[in-house]
C-alpha cells in the first residue's frame, strides 16, 4: 500500500475541516493563487448622513480567521494563477491602444501604428541555435586561444545558447552598465523620434506637441544571451492623444523613417570612471519597425498584444538570466541557480556597485537582474487604459459597488502569506481549472464568430 506524502495528508486534514467550504470559496475567489497574502481585520460601511452601518466584514468567522487575497506577481515561475490574470489585463491594456475599446476610441486603429524592437548591442560573440554556429574558415583563435568560430549545429535550447565563445573576450562591463542604462537610452529615443517627426514637418521642436503626441506601450524581454531587448507598439496621435487624429502629415511611413533613424542615433554615455573609462552606450544593430495596417496586413493586433501580453509575465529565470529575489551579500552569487555567463555578469555588477561613480544605479540591489531596474511593461499616459482601471471594473463585475455618501472605516493586518503542502496541491488544481475553463470559453466565442 502507497504511504501517503506529507502533502497528501496535510490535504485530507484540510478537506476534513468543517469549514473547508468556505476555504475553498476563498482559494477560489484567488483564482488558485499559489502565494496568497493572509490578512486579519474587519471594514465597516456606515451612510455618511446617519451613521448607520450598512455593511460590516470581520475575519472572526473565517477559516483560521483569516482572509485571503492575491499576491499579485506576474511571473508565473513565482504565481501561475496571478501571472495569467497579469497577462490578461496587459492584453487588453495593449490592444485597446491598438483598436480601441477601454474608453478608447476606435479610430486609433486607422493611426500610424508601428510594431518596433530594438535589440542590445554585441557585447562579444555568443554560441547561436539554428543553422551552423558561426562557421569560419580560417579557423583561427582569440588571444586567450580559444576558437573564434563553432560549426555545432545548436538546439534552441541547448545550454551553451548565448553563452560566450570565450568569456575572457566578452565585455561583460559594458553589458552590465548597458542594462543600467536601457531605459535612459529608451526616454531619449523616444525624445528624439519625436524631435525628427517635428523636422521632417517642419515645425519647430518645441512645438511639437501643439501638432501631435507620441504614444507606446513597451515591454522588456530577456534573451538568451541574458541581453535585454525591448518590443513596442508605437502609435502617432493628435496633441490631445488617444481622442484626437494626429495632422495630415504623420504618415506610418514618416514615423517608420523617424523610428530607425533615431535607433541608431541616440547615444547614452556612462559616468566618467578611473577603473573603466567613460562609455558610449547605443542600441544594437538589428533593427525592425514593422506597420500594423488596419486592412489586416501585417501582424495581427491581437497577435501582438497577445505577444506583449506574454513576456510582461517573464523574468529574468525564464531565460535562465538572472533570479526572482534580491542578492543580499556577495556569496549569494555563488548559490544562485545561474550559469557562469549570468554568474560572471552578477559579479561585474556586485563590483562595479562598489564604485561610488556607479552608486546611482544601484547595481548591487539590481544584480539579481544583471544590472537592468527599468519596468518589465511602461507606457505613455495617453496609450490607453491603465490597470488600476482594468482592477476596478472587474471589482465592478464581481460585485463590489462603492457607496454613495458612505465612510469606510478599514482596520487590517499581515498575518502572513502561502499555503500549506496541501493547501498548495489543491489551489493548483483550482488554477488549472478555472485556466481550462477560460480557454473552452475562449474557443467557443470563437467558434460562434466564426459562425
Amino acid at each position: 500500500m502507497r504511504q501517503l506524502s506529507e502533502a497528501d495528508r496535510d490535504a485530507i486534514r484540510i478537506a476534513q475541516d468543517p469549514k473547508f467550504p468556505r476555504w475553498l470559496e476563498q482559494v477560489t475567489a484567488t483564482g488558485g493563487c499559489a502565494r496568497p497574502v493572509h490578512l486579519s481585520g474587519s471594514t465597516t460601511t456606515l451612510d455618511g448622513g446617519t451613521g448607520e452601518i450598512l455593511q460590516h466584514y470581520d475575519t472572526r468567522d473565517e477559516p483560521g480567521e483569516r482572509l485571503l487575497v492575491r499576491c499579485r506577481n506576474r511571473r508565473a515561475t513565482v504565481c501561475p494563477a496571478c501571472s495569467r490574470l497579469h497577462a490578461g489585463d496587459t492584453f487588453h491594456l495593449v490592444r485597446a491602444g491598438l483598436l480601441g475599446g477601454k474608453n478608447v476610441p476606435e479610430s486609433v486603429r486607422h493611426r500610424p501604428r508601428l510594431f518596433v524592437t530594438l535589440t542590445a548591442p554585441s557585447f562579444g560573440p555568443v554560441h547561436r541555435a539554428g543553422e551552423q554556429c558561426r562557421p569560419r574558415r580560417d579557423g583561427g583563435t582569440c588571444e586567450h586561444g580559444r576558437p573564434t568560430g563553432c560549426r555545432t549545429v545548436h538546439a534552441s535550447d541547448a545550454p551553451v545558447v548565448g553563452q560566450p565563445l570565450c568569456p575572457d573576450c566578452y565585455d561583460y562591463t559594458a553589458h552590465v552598465l548597458w542594462h543600467a542604462h536601457a531605459s535612459k537610452l529608451w526616454d531619449r529615443f523616444v525624445i528624439d523620434v519625436r524631435r525628427r517627426l517635428a523636422s521632417s514637418a517642419g515645425l519647430v521642436q518645441s512645438h511639437f506637441a501643439r501638432h501631435a503626441r507620441l504614444s507606446f506601450a513597451r515591454v522588456a524581454e530577456y534573451q538568451k544571451r541574458a541581453a535585454v531587448h525591448v518590443h513596442a507598439v508605437v502609435r502617432l496621435d493628435g496633441p490631445d492623444g488617444s481622442e484626437d487624429d494626429p495632422p495630415d502629415w504623420g504618415t506610418a511611413e514618416l514615423l517608420s523613417g523617424a523610428v530607425r533613424a533615431s535607433a541608431f542615433r541616440v547615444v547614452v554615455r556612462t559616468p566618467h570612471s578611473p577603473a573603466v573609462g567613460e562609455m558610449t552606450l547605443r542600441w544594437g544593430a538589428q533593427v525592425d519597425a514593422r506597420s500594423l495596417l488596419p486592412d489586416g496586413e501585417g501582424p495581427d493586433d491581437d497577435a501582438v498584444a497577445a505577444y506583449v501580453a506574454k513576456y510582461v509575465t517573464k523574468g529574468a529565470t525564464d531565460t535562465g538570466a538572472g533570479t526572482d529575489y534580491p542578492l543580499a551579500t556577495e556569496g549569494d552569487i555563488a548559490s544562485a541557480p545561474v550559469n557562469d555567463h549570468v554568474r560572471s555578469l552578477m559579479r561585474i555588477c556586485w563590483s562595479l556597485g562598489g564604485l561610488p561613480e556607479f552608486e546611482p544605479l544601484r547595481l548591487r540591489a539590481w544584480a539579481h537582474t544583471l544590472g537592468y531596474r527599468g519596468h518589465i511593461l511602461t507606457k505613455s499616459r495617453a496609450y490607453s487604459t491603465t490597470y488600476g482601471v482594468l482592477r476596478a471594473e472587474r471589482a465592478r463585475h464581481a460585485g463590489y459597488v462603492d457607496l454613495p455618501d458612505a465612510i469606510t472605516e478599514r482596520q487590517w493586518r499581515y498575518v502572513g502569506s502561502g499555503h500549506t503542502p496541501g493547501a498548495a496541491h489543491i489551489a493548483a488544481g483550482i488554477a488549472d481549472d478555472l485556466a481550462e475553463s477560460r480557454c473552452l470559453a475562449l474557443e467557443a466565442q470563437r467558434e460562434r464568430e466564426r459562425h
